[in-house]
């Protein structure tokens, strides 16, 4: 089973990511000329917490699963909104 702290801090992880790359992909919608550094860490962070979500879930119980499963999905929708906005 996953430890407390260990879902705490991906958890934490998860949310910064997602603040993060949800601010780069306003940003990016709201200017003509995009940071695309930027904007590609985001998207690299994204997918490297979601890696560390599935690697995490292996070792979770029940609940903790859900959890990560429902964070999986709000991370996975942030990709799919960013990579389709032409990035």
């Amino acid at each position: 089973m996953a430890t407390r702290e260990s879902m705490e801090t991906l958890m934490q992880q998860c949310e910064d990511a997602i603040r993060y790359s949800q601010d780069q992909y306003k940003d990016s919608s709201l200017q003509e000329h995009y940071n695309n550094d930027d904007y590609t860490k985001a998207l690299q962070t994204l997918e490297e917490t979601y890696q560390d979500i599935c690697t995490m879930a292996h070792s979770a119980n029940s609940q903790q699963r859900e959890q990560l499963h429902r964070m999986r999905l709000q991370i996975q929708q942030l990709q799919n909104n960013m990579i389709l906005q032409g990035h």
